[in-house]
């Protein structure tokens, strides 16, 4: 009977803390609160945010970065919409590199109010990475990408510190080679639906030294998507080399969205 009581006493405690997880928060204003979803990309995992999250968390902003799976581009939007499912309140949905492709389809999920393109892909209805890449030179980077037997991409350290992240400190592109995960080269062949973007208002942050995705393609695909725009003087892990200007950008939609 104890044991019953306990264990009952357990569920309900587990109970109220989903409850308080999902719950909206309201301002000052008497507005909610919005929540953040950040999306990785290629070849790194929810760590990638570790440097933007609790500079959105000290602005009293909820914040979740989804562990995405990598093994295929529906498998990557099934995982989000996952966590967008789970909220009750707006969302501010943010993607890095492939992660864009991802909130591009995710992003009709009726809680996402705002789309936070970081030097990220913005594909149009029926178009996959490797259709926007076509008609533009291939990145220096895509030169350090390792295949596994199963077609499954890693970056190497080289490519990591020459080409993903050269301006952040030695040791932390080290970190961000191990921490990455392999991604499933075909990932970048498959097509997306109809784009959260023309309905939803956007973000795109353009990395003026990225060498992992063409700036100029950056621009095109900011300008084709009405996005406001940003431009930071980046490799292509801004997120990591500058977070308190990644910070501002996604607090900007967050403040424009209730």
């Amino acid at each position: 009977m104890m044991s019953f009581v306990k264990n009952a006493a357990l569920a309900a405690a587990l109970a109220s803390a989903a409850a308080a997880a999902g719950a909206t928060t309201t301002n000052a204003a008497g507005k909610e609160t919005p929540t953040v979803v950040l999306v990785h990309g290629a070849f790194a995992d929810g760590s990638a945010w570790s440097r933007v999250i609790p500079l959105l968390q000290a602005q009293g902003l909820k914040v979740i970065s989804v562990q995405n799976p990598l093994t295929s581009l529906a498998a990557d939007i099934a995982s989000t919409k996952r966590v967008l499912d789970a909220q009750t309140g707006p969302v501010v949905l943010v993607g890095h590199s492939y992660g864009g492709v991802v909130i591009s389809e995710a992003g009709n999920n009726e809680h996402v109010r705002a789309l936070v393109y970081v030097a990220a892909y913005a594909p149009g209805e029926g178009q996959s990475i490797a259709d926007l890449n076509k008609d533009y030179p291939t990145p220096p980077g895509f030169s350090e990408l390792a295949a596994d037997k199963d077609g499954f991409l890693t970056l190497t350290p080289n490519g990591v510190a020459k080409f993903l992240a050269q301006d952040v400190a030695p040791e932390q592109a080290g970190v961000m080679a191990a921490t990455q995960k392999p991604t499933r080269g075909k990932n970048f062949e498959e097509k997306i639906g109809i784009p959260a973007w023309k309905t939803k208002p956007s973000w795109y942050i353009v990395a003026e030294h990225d060498f992992m995705l063409q700036p100029d393609l950056q621009k095109v695909m900011a300008k084709n998507i009405s996005a406001h725009v940003v431009m930071l003087s980046t490799s292509h892990s801004p997120q990591v080399s500058q977070p308190a200007e990644v910070a501002k950008v996604i607090l900007e939609a967050a403040a424009q969205i209730n």
